[in-house]
């Protein structure tokens, strides 16, 4: 007997028939505020004719979305979150799973893995695979997993139990808090894997018994999206209290984002010197920033807006004068891959000033179309800051030259277009790599419009 969700999301499949590949996506959750790039690409793909199932491990939290999210056509099947709140699901799928061909190998991969992670998420993604290898409708032969984790776990063990072919992205907490094991057990199986900063692609060939398999695909922006920035932003100087420089930043409450560390820069700035901040974005660590602004007596010049939709997330870009991102790298190795809300910022011709981390570099070139700092130096952060926001035409002028540079090397296009060679062709031809000696970025990006 099927379970609602179960004959739900099959309907919804049997319902959905564009031309182009069979692709099943999973996810770890969906659909997510806080990851805009993930649902640019899946639009982008069904409109390039991919048919597209989506997979998620968890349902949605946010209680709001983004309008792209009500263009994507595709259907989502959402397995157990957790194994004991659907326990005939899950038994189904092990009866159905036992005489697939795969069942023998995907049993032993997992016991292999469980021996060095013995923890219930690990029991929880078999289950989930078990799950997810019964319901799957039979159209969908591709499996795609975005993120090399959880979401990879899942999609490997799923794609042992029905001997399909896997691939997936990675971005940066995924990659860098995973245990190299893994990560080399993973490579080994898929047949390629996408990721976003160079960094992370020298990491990640390094561990892999073919490093050809590992691309590096910037994911952009989809520049028809965004209206027309204003041609500039205000000249406020920070000299008077009726015009403060606005300074906005986006991003979740979490330590990677290093919240605590700007907002103690934010209290080293001359007490004369009038701005005021805006955060965007929810996050587990929301109640302690603002118990520490407070402690630093500058909580009155800061708003916080929570989690937004992204038309009045670009509004705020708009009004804003500064955009502003700490990131570090945490003690367990979690870090920002290429943030997506730098390049919105850029795209909006709004100065950036960001940390010198992962791939932000890739993306700001400093003194050049933005500022760059070390990580965790507040000092350097508060000096920044400080010319920044005493000098309007420095902003402007970094603003205008981030936006040309974004414009012209960041856009989703080409990603789109790699990835749409790896779905169809299993490997993108090498020419379609950055990495490959005498490419830049900026060179194979210039004519991808």
């Amino acid at each position: 007997m099927e379970t609602p969700s179960d004959s739900a999301a099959t309907a919804g499949a049997a319902e959905y028939r564009p031309v182009g590949n069979n692709i099943a996506l999973i996810l770890k959750g969906y659909p997510r505020l806080s990851e805009t790039f993930i649902a640019q690409e899946i639009r982008a793909l069904e409109q390039r004719g991919l048919n597209i199932l989506l997979v998620s491990l968890r349902h949605p939290t946010d209680k709001r979305t983004h309008p792209i999210h009500d263009e994507i056509r595709a259907p989502v099947l959402y397995l157990p979150e957790y194994l004991y709140q659907e326990p005939w699901r899950v038994c189904k799928g092990l009866v159905k799973s036992v005489r697939l061909p795969g069942f023998a190998s995907a049993v032993r991969a997992f016991l292999r893995d469980l021996y060095r992670d013995r923890s219930p998420n690990r029991v929880r993604r078999f289950g989930q695979a078990l799950v997810l290898a019964a319901e799957l409708p039979q159209q969908y032969r591709q499996l795609y997993a975005h993120f090399i984790h959880t979401p990879a776990s899942v999609t490997r063990y799923t794609a042992l139990l029905c001997q399909l072919p896997w691939s997936a992205s990675a971005h940066a907490k995924d990659i860098w808090t995973l245990e190299p094991w893994e990560l080399r057990e993973k490579l080994a199986d898929l047949e390629w894997i996408a990721t976003c900063t160079g960094a992370n692609h020298h990491y990640l060939q390094r561990l892999s018994p073919d490093p050809d398999k590992v691309r590096l695909v910037y994911h952009g922006l989809d520049f028809s999206r965004f209206d027309s920035p204003a041609v500039s932003h205000s000249s406020h100087d920070g000299r008077t209290a009726s015009a403060p420089v606005t300074l906005v930043s986006v991003g979740r409450a979490v330590p990677k984002k290093g919240y605590d560390v700007l907002l103690q820069a934010l209290a080293q700035l001359p007490a004369d010197l009038h701005w005021r901040f805006l955060h965007i974005g929810g996050g587990s660590e929301l109640d302690k920033l603002k118990a520490q602004a407070q402690q630093l007596g500058i909580a009155g010049r800061i708003e916080w807006r929570g989690a937004l939709p992204q038309k009045e997330v670009l509004e705020a870009y708009r009004q804003a004068d500064l955009f502003v991102l700490a990131s570090r790298i945490t003690a367990d190795g979690d870090r920002d891959g290429l943030p997506n809300v730098l390049m919105e910022a850029q795209s909006q011709r709004l100065a950036c000033l960001a940390t010198d981390i992962s791939g932000i570099p890739e993306l700001i070139m400093d003194e050049q179309t933005g500022l760059l700092v070390p990580q965790q130096d507040a000092t350097a952060l508060t000096q920044a800051l400080q010319r920044l926001i005493t000098t309007p035409q420095l902003r402007l002028q970094l603003g205008e030259a981030g936006y040309q540079r974004v414009r012209q090397v960041f856009t989703m296009a080409r990603g789109i277009d790699q990835l749409m060679g790896l779905f169809q062709q299993g490997t993108a031809h090498p020419a379609d790599d950055f990495t490959k000696p005498g490419n830049t970025a900026a060179d194979a990006c210039s004519c991808c419009e």
